[in-house]
């Protein structure tokens, strides 16, 4: 048994590979186990290739709207090189996240990681399976599209977001079910390209986690641009016999029957937990995620989860900060928990959603007394200088302290800005600070200024 490793990560997505080179930075000696390609779900499925396809959808965008700059051109869908561009890209991560662990001395074992007890994994690669032990071992293994009962993920008529990102050909219909950040991100893609989509939300509003003005106003832009909006629905049956899916969805109103070429399924995420043998470590899971403390330790000493299969927010950055958490407290230093409560969210549509904090509705539900002001890019000059004038910014203060408690953004290119909101929410910010904190003209981000101007009256601007 090879036990010449302090710490062990299984996985190396964004949770995986950052604790690995923490780690080493640390001086730990680290391997680091990965079954498929490095960089995990974000960079091969997920942030990064449909960051690379919603790029050529708002370059089909630019191009359809030419004539609204003076310019005269057209444009032709090639939807198999808009996927070959996505997997280049892909591929490209790929290879840096194998440079970043070789240059942090991390070793790299392919192949998929088991527990044998509470201190030894089994690794089966590579026609051969060795065992190795090691003082810390570090679960970071993500997760996959969940599959639902009423509409089983077959790879082919019924696809999960995967298949999504790598399909032959361009269906002329397809039929998302769920309307989070995967579902809203490729109902925009494939709608901007051609294909005619319908969205259908289990809940009341399309991305119900967002602050509902943010999601009116996405439900009003998506519906001007032909998507079908389905919410308070549940998809009860597909039938894939023939040409055509047809699905039995239940609405408000009754049951309503559509019809589509293909099914995406983006109705949540199901943790990478099988395969582990979990049991025999004796590592307690609940509600069918690993249980952790506040810095990620196990119940059984020596085993941490970091990600997607630990009942936090299942977004890359958040794994990140989870990594560096982790791995910095096994170092035994003086580090603190993550920060739940000002989380940054992004969803790349068009146009593109960032928050941070409370929601006006939780922050209520929660006692506050508040103050919000909103500033629509309607009455920016740069938005409209550029022609994005969809969307705006609305922020949220506690009319108790006026401390700023809440970011909420809709429009063009606001995933951009959401960190200094972020690091405001984090200081403490109050109202004034940010009327007074000088904002560059023009620019997207004095939307800001001028938000938080409207929440105290004194916005000149609208």
């Amino acid at each position: 048994m090879n036990t010449n490793y302090d710490t062990i990560v299984i996985g190396s997505g964004p949770g995986g590979y950052v604790a690995a080179i923490r780690a080493s930075q640390l001086g730990m000696k680290v391997a680091v186990v990965e079954s498929d390609l490095l960089g995990g779900i974000c960079l091969n499925w997920g942030c990064i290739p449909t960051k690379a396809l919603l790029k050529s959808a708002q370059v089909a965008q630019y191009a359809k709207h030419a004539a609204d700059y003076g310019i005269s051109c057209s444009a032709q869908i090639d939807f198999e090189k808009i996927i070959s561009r996505s997997r280049n890209i892909s591929a490209t991560m790929s290879k840096g996240i194998e440079f970043l662990l070789k240059k942090n001395n991390v070793d790299i074992i392919k192949g998929f990681a088991s527990f044998c007890s509470a201190n030894a994994i089994e690794i089966d690669g590579n026609d051969e399976k060795q065992k190795f032990s090691a003082k810390h071992i570090i679960i970071a293994t993500g997760a996959r599209s969940r599959s639902l009962a009423n509409a089983l993920i077959d790879g082919e008529k019924i696809i999960g977001y995967r298949q999504a990102l790598t399909l032959a050909r361009q269906p002329k219909s397809m039929l998302i079910i769920g309307s989070g950040a995967i579902g809203s991100e490729l109902a925009y893609f494939y709608n901007a390209i051609g294909t005619q989509i319908t969205l259908v939300e289990f809940l009341p509003a399309i991305v119900p986690n967002e602050d509902e003005d943010i999601s009116a106003h996405l439900s009003r832009t998506f519906r001007k641009n032909g998507i079908k909006i389905m919410t308070d629905s549940s998809v009860e049956s597909v039938d894939t016999v023939g040409d055509m899916c047809k699905i039995t969805i239940k609405t408000k109103k009754g049951i309503e029957t559509v019809e589509a070429e293909t099914v995406l399924s983006a109705a949540g995420i199901t943790p990478n937990i099988e395969g582990l043998n979990l049991e025999k470590a004796g590592i307690v899971i609940e509600k069918g995620k690993i249980k952790t403390d506040e810095f990620y330790r196990t119940n059984v000493e020596g085993i941490y989860a970091i990600g997607d299969v630990i009942a936090t927010p299942a977004l890359a950055h958040v794994a990140s900060a989870e990594a560096v958490t982790c791995v910095e407290k096994i170092a035994k230093k003086d580090v603190k928990p993550v920060n739940y409560k000002n989380i940054p969210a992004c969803i790349y549509t068009s146009p593109e959603i960032a928050s941070a904090g409370l929601t006006e509705k939780r922050a209520v539900a929660e006692g506050y007394q508040v103050k919000t002001g909103k500033f629509p890019f309607t009455a920016s000059g740069k938005a409209t200088a550029t022609g994005e004038r969809d969307g705006f910014i609305k922020l949220i203060f506690d009319a108790a302290t006026d401390n700023l408690i809440g970011a909420h953004c809709i429009g063009a290119n606001v995933t951009e800005i959401i960190a200094g909101l972020v690091t405001a929410i984090n200081l403490g910010a109050k109202g004034h600070d940010i009327i007074k904190s000088i904002h560059p003209h023009p620019t997207i981000s004095e939307a800001i200024m001028e938000a938080a101007a409207a929440a105290y009256g004194e916005s000149v601007n609208i």
